[in-house]
């Protein structure tokens, strides 16, 4: 759940859409979705798709996520 809340977060900020997203990370809009709500997890593959279409390294998500979790272990 904590990598879609980092996911819908970063997608908000640099303002692209669930569609936008997947169609610069050639994935589907509706997996978008699926991973921001928590009821999917993206392969690593997908993580640097997704991550190239929003600009950033692989890592930065994977940071994202741990500090969420550190502060919020229920995210």
């Amino acid at each position: 759940m904590a990598f879609g809340k980092v996911l819908r977060v970063v997608r908000k900020e640099v303002g692209m859409t669930q569609e936008e997203l997947g169609h610069a990370a050639e994935i589907d809009r509706t997996f978008v979705s699926l991973m921001e709500r928590g009821e999917r997890q993206p392969t690593v593959r997908v993580l640097f798709r997704l991550a190239a279409a929003l600009k950033l390294e692989p890592v930065r998500l994977i940071q994202l996520t741990q500090e969420l979790v550190e502060q919020d272990p229920d995210a």
